[in-house]
This record gives C-alpha cells, sequence and structure tokens, in this order.
C-alpha cells in the first residue's frame, strides 16, 4: 500500500508544472511527493485503488485515497506555509460551487501559462515517482 502524499499533475501543462513549483517553494516540510498523471506510476496507482483514468485537466491528491479538483487543493493546502494553508477555510463553500471555479480555471489553464518546466533541486527531485 501506498502511504506518500502525492501530488498528481499534468506534466505537459505549465499552469501545472508552475503549480508544482508554487508547492515546493512553500511546502511546510518536504514530505509531498509529485508524480505526473501521463507516467505509468500513476496509472498503477489509479488502478490500484480502483480510481478511473485520470482526466489530465484534473488535478489529483493522495493522501491514504484520492482527492480530486477543489477537494484535492483544500487537503494539499494544510501542507502549505502560512498564508497559503489558510485556503482550507475553503470549506465552508459548498464542493458544488468550488468545483465550478476550479473548472472555470482548469478550462483556462494553458491561457495562463504556457510553457513552463518545473526544475527542481536535486533534493526536492528526489520526491518526483517516475
Amino acid at each position: 500500500m501506498e502511504t506518500r502524499k502525492i501530488v498528481f499533475y499534468d506534466g505537459d501543462c505549465g499552469f501545472c508544472n508552475r503549480t508544482v513549483q508554487f508547492i515546493l517553494n512553500n511546502e511546510k516540510s518536504s514530505i509531498l511527493y509529485f508524480c505526473a498523471l501521463q507516467s505509468d506510476k500513476a496509472l498503477m496507482l489509479f488502478e490500484q485503488y480502483g480510481q478511473p483514468a485520470p482526466d489530465m485537466s484534473t488535478f489529483y491528491f493522495f493522501d491514504n485515497r484520492f482527492y480530486s479538483k477543489s477537494t484535492a487543493a483544500i487537503k494539499l493546502s494544510t501542507h502549505l506555509k502560512f498564508p497559503y494553508f489558510l485556503f482550507h477555510l475553503a470549506w465552508i463553500f459548498p464542493r458544488f460551487v468550488r468545483d465550478a471555479v476550479y473548472d472555470f480555471v482548469a478550462k483556462r489553464r494553458q491561457r495562463f501559462s504556457a510553457g513552463f518546466c518545473a526544475i527542481p533541486t536535486p533534493e526536492q527531485g528526489k520526491r518526483f515517482i517516475r
């Protein structure tokens, strides 16, 4: 069984790569791992946990179970430094509202940030699952 906390992201998306870099720069401690949705390991983990094939426009966070979209972002936010961990307060909004905002951004993510590749430090690079 996988026990790591894993951020799944679209490895071909500049916005997603910037998000990974943001997480690396703002996490409280180095406990998060990262895995591109296009990787064989991601597909294997999704299958192992009975999840449907990943949607490349969706952000996933694994912490003993899979979370997606706004719920994944909120769960992940508890691992970020101040002030970013305050994003977990978004729980006060109903999921359908949070996910509508998420979907709005996801549909436009290529316009927000194209052509960016996160370049982790050697220490950070050890936390990328291939």
